[in-house]
Formats: structure tokens, sequence, C-alpha cells
């Protein structure tokens, strides 16, 4: 059992439910930051850097990728929350293989040894195994297929969905054991942010953000809102 705040707070925040069925979030940003604030000022401010890394839309526009790659790295070291350091290197190396993929799709070249394009442990292997359809990664990520099909036949949705999927089922995963504790009311925010992100996607500009990021490392999807 957490502490007693983070017990009130975890069974003051309506369930989720499924990702795909959702037609809006269980409850508003706003009423989500009002129950946010009785977290431990510690705790709040390492949540929000995690945040800050994984939502595309805080990424300035103007950032490179090599400063990206720089703050999140330093995000990380500075996080000291085991749980949540595994969740954003897992979402990263996640979005570094679909950037590869489309990478790959635009017919450029593997990325050389000192370019900073990707993030985490696959970076390496995805640039010596750059013409093997899925790098050698396929039993890291099973779907690592489905993706490269889904960026072949131009499936902006398909893709989304299949990388949101992903990161909801890693949540899943990660956050099993915690129920009442700063962990679980992060994965619940977490949670909370991807169900916020495919109830405002917007295929179109989508497809736009993809072409116009084409040469970021980790060009991200971003949605917007209706």
């Amino acid at each position: 059992m957490g502490e007693p705040r983070y017990v009130t707070l975890m069974t003051s925040l309506p369930h989720h439910g499924r990702l795909f069925g959702a037609r809006q979030t269980p409850l508003s940003r706003f009423q989500l930051d009002k129950r946010l604030a009785w977290l431990d000022p510690d705790d709040r401010e390492i949540l929000g850097r995690i945040e800050d890394v994984l939502l595309w839309r805080r990424r300035l526009l103007e950032e490179t990728d090599a400063g990206f790659l720089a703050r999140v790295r330093d995000v990380i070291e500075r996080t000291g929350n085991p749980l949540l350091c595994d969740i954003a290197q897992s979402r990263l190396e996640a979005r570094t293989l679909i950037a590869a993929l489309r990478r790959r799709r635009l017919g450029r070249a593997a990325p050389g040894p000192v370019e900073r394009w990707g993030y985490g442990r696959w970076v390496t292997q995805i640039s010596r195994r750059w013409n093997e359809a899925d790098f050698g990664l396929g039993h890291v990520y099973p779907w690592a297929a489905e993706a490269e099909q889904r960026i072949r036949e131009d499936d902006v949705v398909g893709l989304e969905r299949l990388f949101l999927g992903h990161a909801w089922r890693e949540l899943g995963r990660m956050g099993a054991g915690h129920y009442f504790d700063f962990e679980a009311v992060a994965v619940y925010v977490l949670r909370w942010d991807l169900i916020n992100r495919w109830t405002r996607y917007d295929a179109g500009s989508a497809r736009e953000r993809i072409l116009e990021l084409a040469e970021s490392g980790l060009a991200d999807s971003q949605p917007t809102r209706h």
C-alpha cells in the first residue's frame, strides 16, 4: 500500500477503459492536473520531465535530434526513478525503430557511425543490419514487420494505432504490481496521454507532419486538436 494521499489520489481517478474504444479521456487535463497537485513536489517534477520527453507536442520544432537526445539523457539521469526511466527508454527505443523504418522507406542510407539520430540499445544494430526487413529485431518487436507494411502502404492511421497499442501494452506490463504509489500515478498519467493522443488524432495532419519531419531520426506523428 502506498502513501495515504496517493491511495486517495488513485481512488479518485476514473478508470481508463480501452485505448481504442475511447472517444474522450476519462477526465479533462484540467481535472487531472488538479489531482496531480496532491503529488509530492519532487514526484510531480519527475513526472513532468518524463512527460516532456515522451510527448511529441512538447518537443521544440527547432530542436535538432542531437539536442533532443542530449535532453532525453539528462532527463533520464536526473529522474532517479527506475520504473519511469525504463518506461522512457522503452518508448524511445520503439520510436527509434519506427524512425528507421521510415528513413529506409524514403530510400535513405543507413545512419553513419557518428550520426546522432536515434536512442537506445538498438541504434548500432539497426545501422549494421539496415537491409534486413526488421533489422534483426523481430524477436524484440514482433510488430516490426507490420509497422514496415503500414509505412510501405502509407497507412498513417494504422501505424499510429500500432505504435500506441504497443506503448499501451508496455505501460500495463511495466506498471504491473503498482496500484497505490507514485509509479501507479505515473502509469495512469502516461496512459491518459495515449488516450488523449488517439482521441485527438487527425490522420491528414499527421501525414503532413511525417513528411515535414522525415529528416528527423525521432520524427513522430503528432495529433492535432479538433
